[in-house]
């Protein structure tokens, strides 16, 4: 008697992972805004820098004559040294920071507009909000005081009588071997004279 064998079929290739979901439009949409928002952003900070040579920066908040500047995270001392030398330059030979976005500190001083002016660089924007700069103008809080001189990448300050520039944070005291780990005084000394404060010339 002849028997028929038949063929088992052929086992199923086992299940591959299931095949990722393709994002949907909406989502697509809301990337692409997110990542062409920064990039104006920091476009915008790169093309409206007065020069070239210095790193890109915005101001964020200003009360009186003091100014909370924001470079870009990735800003080097060095960058930042560039731009405080840059404020130095100004304050030596106009005294007027107009052009380098800052409005006028001391605008009802008929010596000038800007014969006082304290500007802190960082890096972490959240410093420079007003609602942060208000609360260390004030005082109001020792502990946003503190975070505030803490968290400074650079600082650049000009009165009639003085300059100072520095790297860092803002020091508790006097410079000592400790401080200059982490702060360190690019220059420091009489302020030039604005031309604003000139002595007239006597008349014949």
């Amino acid at each position: 008697m002849v028997m028929n064998h038949q063929t088992p079929p052929p086992a199923a290739a086992p299940a591959g992972p299931p095949a990722k979901r393709p994002l949907d439009t909406v989502v697509k949409m809301a990337l692409g805004v997110l990542f062409c928002s920064f990039a104006l952003i920091w476009g915008g900070m790169f093309l409206s820098r007065p020069d070239r040579s210095i790193p890109p920066y915005s101001i964020g908040s200003q009360e009186g004559s003091i100014v909370a500047v924001h470079v870009p995270p990735w800003t080097s001392d060095t960058e930042i040294e560039t731009l405080l030398e840059r404020f130095r330059k100004v304050g030596a030979e106009t005294r007027n920071f107009g052009p380098m976005k800052i409005r006028p500190t001391t605008g009802d001083d008929p010596k000038g507009r800007y014969q006082r002016i304290a500007i802190y660089v960082f890096t972490d924007e959240g410093w420079t909000e007003p609602e942060m700069l208000h609360k260390y103008v004030t005082g109001e809080d020792p502990a946003v005081r503190d975070g505030f001189e803490g968290s400074v990448r650079g600082f650049y300050k000009l009165d009639e009588q003085e300059e100072e520039g520095r790297i860092g944070p803002v020091p508790k005291g006097k410079d000592s071997a400790a401080t200059a780990v982490y702060s360190r005084q690019l220059f420091k000394g009489p302020a030039a004279k604005s031309p604003a404060v000139s002595s007239p010339t006597p008349a014949p």
